[in-house]
Order: C-alpha cells, then sequence, then structure tokens
C-alpha cells in the first residue's frame, strides 16, 4: 500500500498523485511538487489515503513543500504576466501567417517557460514562431495543440440546459460520446440539439447512458423491441414506434385504428 495526496492544478482539470512523505498535508491545502512541466502549484483535492499498486502510476513523486503566501502571490502574479503574453502570441503567430488560431497562454509556476496553447485543423511548422517568441518574451517557448474540447473547457460558459458547462466545473477527463447514446436515449438526432458550445456531441449523453444500457440488459423481450417491430396487444397488432427501457414501457400505433397506444413490456408479445 501506499500514501498518496490527489492534487489539481487547474479547476476541473485531471487529479495526479503525489506521494506526502511526512508533510502535514490537509486537503483544500496547496503544495509545490514536480511535474513534468517542471515545479508546480497545486491545490490538494483528495487528502492523504492509502491506495495499492494498481491505482497508482510508479515511482511517485514526492510533494517539494507545502505552499505558503508567497508562493500563493507568485501564481498570482504568473497569471497576469500571462494575460500580457498572451496578444503577443497571437500577433506574432499572424505576422508568420500561420493557420492557427492561439487561445491561451500560461507561465509554468517557476517562469522557466510559457506554455502556448493553439487550435489548429491540421500540422503546423511553427519553428520560426517559436524562436520570435523567445526573443520576445525571454523565455523557453512550448507550443501544445489541444482539440475544440479543451478550448471550451478554458473558455467555460453556459450550456443548453442553463447551466455553467461540465468541462470547466467538474470534469477532469473527456469520455468518449457516440450518437448511439442519443438514439438509446429517445433524443432528437438534430445536431444543434445534442451539440455542446465546442460543436461535439455533449458530454452529459453519457451520464445516462450506463442506465440504459442495464435497463436493455434486463429486459429479456429486447430482443424484439425495436422501433417498427411488430407486436402483439390487447387492442390487436401494432408496430412499435418509440421505447421507453426506464419506465419498462412501449408506444405502438396499432395497424387497425391507427391510433397510438402506451403499452407496459408486459403488456405486448412478439408477433409471430
Amino acid at each position: 500500500m501506499y500514501t498518496v495526496i490527489g492534487v489539481r492544478f487547474k479547476t476541473a482539470g485531471k487529479i495526479y498523485y503525489f506521494d506526502p512523505g511526512n508533510l502535514d498535508v490537509k486537503k483544500d491545502g496547496h503544495v509545490i511538487v514536480e511535474t513534468a512541466r517542471g515545479v508546480e502549484y497545486g491545490t490538494v483535492i483528495n487528502g492523504p489515503q492509502q491506495v495499492g499498486e494498481k491505482d497508482v502510476v510508479l515511482p511517485l513523486k514526492k510533494v517539494i513543500r507545502i505552499a505558503d503566501e508567497r508562493d500563493a502571490e507568485t501564481v498570482s502574479t504568473n497569471r497576469e504576466l500571462s494575460k500580457k503574453a498572451l496578444p503577443t502570441c497571437i500577433a506574432r503567430a499572424a505576422h508568420h501567417k500561420l493557420e492557427m488560431k492561439v487561445v491561451e497562454a500560461e507561465y509554468t509556476f517557476d517562469r522557466n517557460k510559457i506554455i502556448v496553447y493553439f487550435i489548429s485543423e491540421g500540422r503546423i511548422d511553427f519553428r520560426e514562431l517559436v524562436k520570435d517568441l523567445a526573443s520576445q518574451l525571454r523565455t523557453r517557448i512550448e507550443m501544445r495543440q489541444i482539440g475544440v474540447r479543451d478550448h471550451a473547457k478554458m473558455l467555460g460558459g453556459l450550456g443548453p440546459c442553463g447551466r455553467t458547462l461540465c468541462c470547466s466545473t467538474f470534469l477532469g477527463d473527456f469520455t468518449p460520446v457516440s450518437i448511439k447514446m442519443a438514439k438509446d436515449q429517445n433524443l432528437s438526432l438534430n445536431p444543434t440539439k445534442i451539440s455542446g458550445l465546442c460543436g461535439k456531441l455533449m458530454c452529459c449523453l453519457k451520464y445516462e447512458h450506463d442506465n440504459y444500457e442495464t435497463k436493455k440488459a434486463e429486459t429479456k423481450k429486447k430482443m424484439f423491441f425495436k422501433v417498427g417491430a411488430t407486436v402483439v396487444t390487447s387492442m390487436g397488432d401494432g408496430r412499435i414506434t418509440r421505447i421507453n427501457f426506464d419506465e419498462k414501457s412501449l408506444l405502438v400505433k396499432l395497424i387497425e385504428t391507427g391510433r397510438v397506444q402506451r403499452f407496459e413490456f408486459e403488456e405486448v408479445a412478439e408477433s409471430e
């Protein structure tokens, strides 16, 4: 077993695990740790806990120290410097006529490097841009290409539901979302209704998907419970027009009268 703490570096960012050593690290506190990007300032999301070897990536890096007020001031200063550096990055990218959109510039905690995030449809040769920015900003430059989902996560905003975007508030990782999830939930397949601000399928389609899958698995009649299938009811034969696996009910259009009637699963049988 290993004692670890969970640290997050951005709001709704991924949680990374570190060895607290003998330090008195507490939840919601701040720590200084060494990452692949260099020395970073992070927030403790999960306090010290015991985990198995399979739950962490070894070797664990140790927490350097608990952050103090000076570290918090450094982070605040870095944010201001990052805001000032962004217009320069945008202007120099435009000067080099590169087909890319610079969306954010971020100094690392020790100001040893500035990371420039950008969106592009293809590969970009930004070697000359990096040299230009390095001379302008007088620090190391790292270019990092991101997708439209990451862009929405950075910008934030309100989703179609009227709430703040899930990705910018609590989603640490993006999970694959498919059109099949919308079909299983009987949602409209109109792209404008099932797409988020990023233009991709809404992440929330995944939230109830497992429940629908469970309901379908529990239903022995699912093999013939398909839209368009013919079933026998107490009111005559009909064709299924809609299925609600959550409520275990069907909407059936009766062949004889053309009327649409709701039936429970147990009230219909497969047509021979």
